[in-house]
């Protein structure tokens, strides 16, 4: 069974929204809503997503301008452009900024839901082969740390003590012990599962210059893949991340997105 597709809706009309909202949730989608261009920009520099519905009457900012700057964030999740006003010039610029698909107002909800079902079937295949890659990252991260355990429950070596200078990794107010893979931010300790922990290292020892997505996963993870597949398995560890350290997950001062490159670490 396919896991639940991640669709934003993003209309300034706030009962329209909603009707679309119900309409696609009820096609077992998970929606998050936004009513302007500000709001669309922090959830997508937050999260995932399968697909983009977009109105192109915006309140601050044109729809077809927020659909460049989506497209800077993101290249590669189709977006379906809605629009009252119809014309062959912004059919034409829709597709040349990288829209997939274009609806008219008022929208018929079986047109929508047939559009929906097309798009999200198209990436499907895509989706799952991400995702069993991230699940055999994280069984083969989970080995790991077994065998790790294993050799240091045998060795013979004493513990190393606080004084080693290899041990501790600072950056700012955050302290992260290499050896137990514990972090610190000022007194409180931050639980972090394994790989997790291992980019927040990448992140602090290039802090605060950026690191690309593909570099992320290379010195987190050890293995070299596509700027695409890259960016999908560092956001969910950005994610995470962003959990554990920022108080504010929309609003994030730790760990910055930096538009078409990747992310850094500001403590």
């Amino acid at each position: 069974m396919n896991a639940p597709a991640h669709i934003l809706l993003i209309d300034d009309e706030t009962n329209l929204l909603h009707s679309l909202a119900l309409i696609l949730t009820g096609m077992e989608n998970l929606v998050d809503t936004a009513e302007n261009a500000q709001s669309a920009i922090q959830l997508l520099q937050n999260g995932v997503f399968d697909l983009i519905i977009l109105d192109i009457m915006l309140p601050d900012i044109n729809g077809m301008d927020l659909l460049g700057r989506i497209r800077e964030i993101d290249r590669d999740t189709p977006v379906i452009i809605l629009t009252a006003h119809a014309s062959l010039e912004t059919a034409i610029e829709a597709v040349r900024k990288g829209a997939r698909d274009y609806l008219l107002k008022p929208i018929d909800p079986s047109d929508l839901m047939e559009r929906v079902r097309d798009i999200l079937a198209e990436q499907q295949q895509p989706k799952r082969r991400r995702e069993i890659a991230n699940q055999i990252q994280s069984l083969l991260n989970e080995m790991n740390q077994i065998e790790n355990e294993k050799l240091a429950s045998n060795a013979p070596t004493p513990m190393p003590s606080n004084n080693d200078p290899n041990r501790f990794l600072m950056c700012g107010q955050l302290k992260m012990d290499l050896h137990t893979r514990h972090a610190l931010l000022g007194h409180q300790y931050i639980p972090l599962p394994p790989t997790t922990f291992d980019y927040l290292v990448t992140l602090a020892r290039h802090s605060p210059e950026a690191v690309s997505f593909e570099n992320l996963v290379e010195e987190s993870q050890g293995f070299i893949i596509t700027r695409s597949e890259a960016r999908e398995i560092v956001r969910w560890q950005v994610h995470e991340l962003r959990a554990a350290l920022e108080t504010d997950q929309r609003c994030p001062q730790m760990i910055i997105t930096v538009r078409n490159v990747g992310y850094r670490l500001v403590a």
